[in-house]
């Protein structure tokens, strides 16, 4: 579920009893202005904020993230160990994530075969697919040292 404008935003929050307000309009506009694959986290949407002149806490910020996670509008990440992000929730199916465990470097990828396995699994169990992703963790070349192995 996306919402592109404004409007939309405001009509959505209201229907579910919450405010429109000028800084999660901002934070919405942040993440639709964001490239496919791109992730942030909380403190860097709080940077992106504070550098764009908005003065919010970064209490506000995690609020304003759960919340739109709630709604259906970002996806939440545990892409690293302790370390979440956000982007928005595109309609996708083959969304997959391979993450270095030595420096958070993440490289997003796609295969529909995984997806395929997936909604196989669910059609003989009942269950109606609503996303499917995958995440990897391993060691980057750059961090990875052949030496070190014995």
């Amino acid at each position: 579920m996306t919402f592109l404008s404004d409007t939309a935003l405001k009509h959505e929050l209201n229907a579910r009893g919450f405010r429109s307000t000028p800084q999660r309009q901002k934070v919405l506009r942040i993440f639709m202005a964001l490239t496919q694959g791109e992730h942030l986290s909380a403190e860097n949407l709080h940077q992106a904020l504070e550098e764009d002149g908005e003065h919010i806490s970064l209490s506000t910020v995690y609020r304003t993230l759960h919340l739109m996670v709630y709604m259906g509008l970002l996806r939440e990440l545990e892409l690293a160990e302790g370390h979440k992000h956000y982007e928005l929730n595109r309609p996708m199916l083959d969304h997959h994530h391979l993450v270095c465990v030595h420096c958070n470097q993440t490289l997003e990828f796609s295969e529909s075969s995984i997806s395929e396995i997936g909604k196989k699994t669910a059609e003989t169990s009942g269950y109606q697919v609503l996303d499917c992703q995958l995440t990897l963790y391993g060691i980057c070349s750059k961090c990875y040292m052949p030496e070190a192995r014995t």
